[in-house]
């Protein structure tokens, strides 16, 4: 199943969410048809027209927003001055519920990649009566064992990668969270530092890709690489923002009753860690599609085939 044809939004605008904040949102496809929410990865990677071809646009109304900080959102996190005390999980599931009132819309299904797999889960189990199905890809849940996991486990994966990327990091603080300590260089007073900390960050991401090329495109604008670095070691060194860590793990029960389609490629680091597997077998409503020799990659093209036929599937549900 390929993509469907490129569509444009018929309506978009900046919601006004507080906190000085306005965030981007559009809609596609049919305005009578059934409403789906795309979240997209990063955090702080943006939305992208990509993701509106995952469904069917005679049956769907297609919601895509930027998340607090980035994309087409106001303020960006890439501007110094830009306050993240106000950028965290809680305002951006507050920022969901205020979105969905505005357009009107009592449920949607909810699509969600990477980070945007954490939101999406936390997002239904706080707000079950919002959502009638999800489906989710590069799953992920938010626990400090991911992103030990992918800022030092990686690290005997890729040694020489690693060597480069703790050599950033102050001397006295490379034994502790390297997120954190990311996040701290990348709000420093000096530009320069900053710069050399987005820039390493991710450096340490496109290395830890564990297929070729190992290459991503828009890391090589400096805005975009400030901003995602900035947005990611934010959330990553302050655990995500959660209530708890493993709190979406041990809060899966909650989603009992929601549909779920979970597409996960098989060389996905975080299967390391069987959380994947764990969320499929707390989640009885869910169903669990592995595509081999994938790693965190939603374009892949056998991913992308196993998304376009679980939107399908719940389309007229």
């Amino acid at each position: 199943m390929p993509l469907y044809p490129e569509i444009e939004p018929y309506d978009h605008g900046l919601l006004d969410v507080g906190d000085g904040n306005h965030v981007y949102w559009e809609t596609c496809g049919n305005p009578h048809g059934k409403p789906a929410l795309v979240l997209h990865g990063g955090p702080g990677s943006g939305s992208t027209s990509w993701a509106r071809r995952l469904f069917d646009p005679a049956a769907y109304r297609i919601v895509l927003l930027d998340q607090r900080g980035c994309g087409r959102s106001t303020p960006r996190a890439s501007v110094y001055e830009t306050d993240m005390s106000v950028n965290t999980t809680p305002h951006l599931l507050a920022d969901l519920e205020l979105l969905r009132r505005h357009l009107g819309i009592e449920r949607w299904l909810v699509w969600g990649v990477s980070f945007g797999s954490v939101l999406g889960l936390r997002y239904a189990q706080t707000h079950p009566e919002a959502v009638s199905e999800l489906v989710l890809t590069g799953v992920a849940t938010g626990s400090n064992a991911e992103v030990a996991l992918l800022t030092r486990g990686l690290g005997r994966i890729f040694p020489e990668a690693f060597e480069r990327f703790v050599a950033e990091v102050p001397v006295g603080e490379r034994s502790g969270n390297l997120a954190a300590a990311y996040s701290r260089l990348l709000e420093s007073s000096d530009p320069e530092v900053r710069a050399r900390a987005a820039r390493a960050w991710t450096d340490w991401e496109t290395a830890t890709i564990p297929a070729p090329p190992r290459s991503v495109e828009r890391f090589e604008n400096p805005e975009f690489r400030l901003g995602f670095a900035r947005t990611v070691t934010h959330y990553w060194g302050n655990d995500h923002f959660l209530e708890a860590d493993g709190v979406v793990l041990r809060d899966a029960h909650l989603l009992k009753g929601i549909p779920g389609t979970l597409v996960q490629g098989s060389l996905d680091f975080g299967n390391l860690l069987g959380i994947v597997w764990r969320l499929h077998q707390a989640w009885p409503t869910s169903e669990l599609v592995v595509i081999d020799e994938v790693g965190h990659n939603a374009g892949a093209p056998d991913v992308v085939e196993a998304l376009v036929a679980a939107t399908d599937k719940y389309a007229h549900r």
